[in-house]
């Protein structure tokens, strides 16, 4: 399962996605422009684990997708957007999902949108835009790890 980060523009949000993705050993895509990869807040909310984190970038979205189809399985794409139709908690995930996020400032253009294979929302109250990014990445990858068992093997606390 791969996380994808589309053009992110707050960067404790990209680095704490990146510390999730590497703490639960999910591969993280990062579509760029993303200018922030230097940045101090970035290296603080991510901490020492981009060490440890199967980074790919791509230098645009027609890139992320030529290298994402080129795959053998390339799985799914998975948009997580206040726009779905489909509740996160009525999805069937799958092990080679990549599920993908927007910008925070905008989500994701309508071709981005269109070419995504499901889209999903997570359900609020009403009068409510939306859920932190982060948060929002976090809720879906644990419901998604959790259907396909893919959560990393750790040692017994």
């Amino acid at each position: 399962m791969r996380l994808a980060l589309f053009e992110p523009d707050i960067a404790q949000n990209a680095g704490t996605m990146m510390r999730l993705a590497a703490c639960l050993g999910l591969s993280v895509d990062l579509i760029e422009p993303c200018g922030f990869i230097g940045d101090a807040k970035f290296r603080r909310s991510a901490m020492d684990y981009l060490d440890r984190l199967d980074l790919v970038r791509h230098r645009s979205w027609a890139a992320f997708q030529a290298t994402r189809l080129e795959r053998p399985a390339p799985g799914r794409l998975i948009l997580l957007t206040t726009r779905g139709a489909e509740r996160h908690v009525d999805a069937r995930f799958m092990p080679d999902d990549t599920l993908l996020v927007g910008r925070e400032s905008a989500g994701v253009p309508d071709a981005v949108h269109r070419a995504a294979d499901l889209r999903l929302r997570i359900p609020m109250q009403p009068g409510l835009r939306s859920i932190n990014v982060a948060l929002a990445a976090a809720m879906v990858v644990g419901e998604a790890l959790r259907q396909t068992d893919l959560f990393a093997e750790g040692p017994a606390s």
